[in-house]
């Protein structure tokens, strides 16, 4: 299909407009060699399946047709069920309007379809999720047809002849719904139920975003390629704190109005350069905010103070105007912005020809960038219920990365989007796991002999805020679990599949345990975080051969849970290694990048930046406060002063001692088990030598007075008879009912 290139001689009428809320920092038209590299950047994008073919194309605008007929034809149903006149009903109308990547036209093979079905006033929701859900039913085109009518967003998910369909609902104060409709139209919102106006919400910034940009063909090839980069750069997912769709649609948009000629090959990089140099937190905005006096609540840091907090804000151009990137953190920010820098590094060489434009599209190995990381595990019974679980948990696991951003001891928790399927517990028993992999940086340390480093407290207050919402949500089962550990970069291979870990390296043998923690003794009278709703899991990725190197090992079945069970967690103690960390300052440039210098200057959080550790400094291990305690309520992502140390027990801790071989650096290992209980509290302490040339490892017994056997992963190897020893160890924490 052919790929639109518009160059300075076609735009000249419509550059006649003002795009943005800043006067654009070039009119430069674009020269040949611009044309050649945006050629270039074409055929590169081909292989990854971003242009779809047109009979594919086709084949969508059938099947959105069928859909609008339905939609006609059942709102033509309902109203003469509700007798309205003949006139009325022959011009009642209905239709369906799409958003999204689909309506931006940058949708990639196989892509869903955001859907919006509009109808007219007389025409309840409730209709929408039963007479339209069973009409859908009938017919023979639509598979895993299910609606979510208490979402936050009420959807009917459905699969259409092959493509994925996610209709929403707005009932408009209209009598009629007119086929040039055009739902840009601010008063459209009058009278309307807030269900209604989030419903409308992403058509209307969907169709603003493509009325602010000076060239639509540009914009689209442009964002095709940020959107494959920010992918292949894990750095593309909303609900875990990273950029969605339309926050990079955003971007693009903005660097389009900047750069109002400019072709594809050249907002690519300008892309990288505006963002590179950004000075966030100021907002990034594609037109002015206006206000319509329909007393909806808009993003304004004058008016609200919570607004104030938001590191990356992407204010959406259409009422009510909102922050796109409210789940931005302060380790997702910093991962975002390293990758802009390193973006505009390799355009610029691009730019100078020495490189191509393959080298911006290769992925970058997310499990040998860091030393150390946390794997997170969501187990269920079937299938059904791992849905809703990792629905759950992927939506929480922002919180995870907030509390582990407090921890005084890391600047840098750095989780990766794509989830993986994890080994069995038990091959014996059916059962459906999800995990996901969480990058650590710990505070580079000076004249430092000894730090502990306690990763308890952050984890729990993580757990008992999943549970609770599972509870609340009344979607919790028995079998519903979460397991938490800490590994090194050479352990990894024991869980992952083997084509994730691209580069191969020799690995050691030890062996690493993983078992659940199972809280139910939770203060049921809690409040969840302010979701909601339970989001759509995404898509995980489809099981793949895990290492064959290890063995099936039995286990005995993770205890039932009950009200009155006690959580037993690991004290989860990790090695701090020295850390040097290197930025990379990108390309320069001398052009100044326009920050929004209309709007009101906002303070800008702490820099995320920490005191230097006092030398040999010991964090001892803390406990979880009761549940009627835990924090619930999401924090704003804001660089917040570090915690020193968790809420202490009465009773005084226990204390291990650790030294790490160079050799066996990688058997450090966390457990968050429930299975092992002792009759008295205690807190263990592991104190970890830090030293840049050696680590010695050598372990202190710990006598537990009563053990019950442990749950191994299937796939790892049984450990030799003289094993390197693997601290597992379990606190007892007693949580208030």
């Amino acid at each position: 299909m052919p790929f639109p290139v518009t160059t300075q001689g076609s735009q000249t009428q419509q550059l006649q407009k003002h795009y943005g809320i800043t006067s654009p920092i070039s009119l430069a038209a674009p020269k040949e060699f611009d044309c050649m590299l945006t050629q270039k950047l074409i055929e590169t994008l081909k292989p990854y399946g971003v242009f779809e073919e047109e009979e594919e194309l086709q084949r969508r605008i059938l099947i959105l047709g069928k859909l609008n007929n339905l939609v006609k034809e059942w709102i033509r149903e309902i109203s003469e069920s509700k007798n309205l006149p003949q006139s009325v009903i022959e011009n009642v109308g209905g239709k369906i309007f799409t958003f999204g990547s689909y309506r931006l036209g940058v949708h990639t093979k196989g892509a869903d379809i955001d859907a919006l079905c509009v109808a007219p006033r007389h025409v309840e929701r409730s209709d929408f999720f039963t007479s339209f859900y069973e009409k859908l039913k009938q017919q023979e085109e639509v598979r895993d047809l299910r609606a979510v009518e208490e979402a936050f967003v009420p959807v009917i998910k459905l699969c259409f002849d092959g493509i994925e369909i996610d209709i929403l609902f707005a009932r408009l104060a209209l009598q009629t719904i007119p086929e040039d409709l055009d739902l840009r139209d601010d008063s459209l919102l009058k009278n309307l139920d807030i269900r209604c106006i989030r419903s409308l919400n992403g058509c209307r910034v969907t169709d603003e975003i493509l009325h602010l940009v000076p060239n639509i063909d540009n914009f689209r090839l442009t964002l095709r390629a940020i959107k494959l980069w920010a992918k292949r750069h894990n750095i593309y997912s909303n609900i875990l704190g990273f950029l969605g769709g339309v926050s990079w649609a955003m971007l693009v948009a903005r660097t389009c109005q900047l750069y109002p000629n400019a072709i594809a090959s050249t907002l690519v990089h300008k892309f990288f350069l505006v963002f590179s140099k950004w000075e966030w937190p100021n907002p990034v905005l594609l037109k002015q905010p206006e206000e319509c006096n329909l007393n909806l609540p808009v993003w304004d840091p004058r008016v609200n103070p919570s607004d104030r907090y938001h590191l990356m804000p992407i204010i959406t151009p259409a009422y009510p105007q909102q922050n796109s990137t409210y789940n931005v953190s302060v380790s997702t920010r910093m991962v975002m912005v390293e990758e802009f820098k390193q973006g505009l590094a390799i355009t610029d060489e691009i730019l100078l020809s020495k490189a191509e434009w393959s080298k911006l599209f290769e992925a970058p190995n997310f499990f040998q960038k860091y030393k150390h990381y946390i794997v997170l595990l969501a187990s269920a019974p079937t299938e059904k219920q791992r849905l809703e679980w990792v629905g759950l948990v992927e939506s929480k696991i922002r919180i995870l990365v907030g509390n582990l951003e407090k921890n005084e001891f890391i600047t840098l928790a750095h989780v990766n989007p794509q989830s993986f399927p994890a080994p069995k517990e038990n091959p014996d028993k059916e059962e459906y796991r999800t995990m996901w992999v969480i990058g650590l940086v710990f505070k580079k340390t000076e004249n430092s002999e000894n730090l502990s480093v306690d990763l308890t407290y952050d984890i729990q207050s993580f757990t008992d805020t999943v549970y609770r919402q599972a509870i609340n949500s009344k979607m919790f089962e028995m079998d519903m679990k979460i397991a938490a550990r800490h590994v090194k970069r050479k352990q990894l291979h024991q869980l992952l599949p083997n084509h994730v870990l691209q580069k191969k390296k020799k690995h050691s043998t030890e062996g690493i345990r993983l078992t659940a923690l199972n809280d139910s003794s939770l203060d049921l009278s809690m409040d969840s975080d302010n979701s909601t709703s339970v989001p759509s899991p995404t898509s995980a990725m489809k099981t793949s051969p895990l290492n064959s190197s290890g063995s099936s090992q039995g286990s005995s079945p993770a205890p039932a849970v009950t009200a009155a069970s006690v959580t037993n967690t690991q004290a989860s103690e990790v090695t701090v290694p020295q850390i040097n960390s290197s930025e990379s300052s990108g390309g320069t440039s001398n052009e100044s990048i326009p920050q929004t210098a209309t709007q009101p200057a906002i303070s800008p959080p702490p820099k995320p930046t920490i005191s230097r550790i006092v030398p040999s400094a010991y964090l001892l291990n803390p406990s979880p406060r009761s549940s009627g305690n835990v924090a619930t309520k999401m924090p704003s992502p804001v660089a917040a002063v570090k915690r020193t140390c968790s809420p202490h027990k009465e009773e005084s801790p226990k204390k291990i001692k650790i030294e790490e071989d160079e050799i066996s650096e990688d058997t450090s290992c966390i457990d968050l088990n429930e299975h092992e209980k002792m009759e008295t509290k205690e807190q263990i302490e592991t104190e970890v030598n830090v030293n840049s040339q050696t680590e010695t490892l050598q372990t202190t017994s710990l006598q537990a007075p009563q053990k019950t056997p442990s749950t191994d992963l299937s796939d790892i190897p049984a450990l030799p008879a003289n094993p390197i020893p693997v601290i597992k160890n379990s606190i007892k924490l007693r949580l208030n009912r």
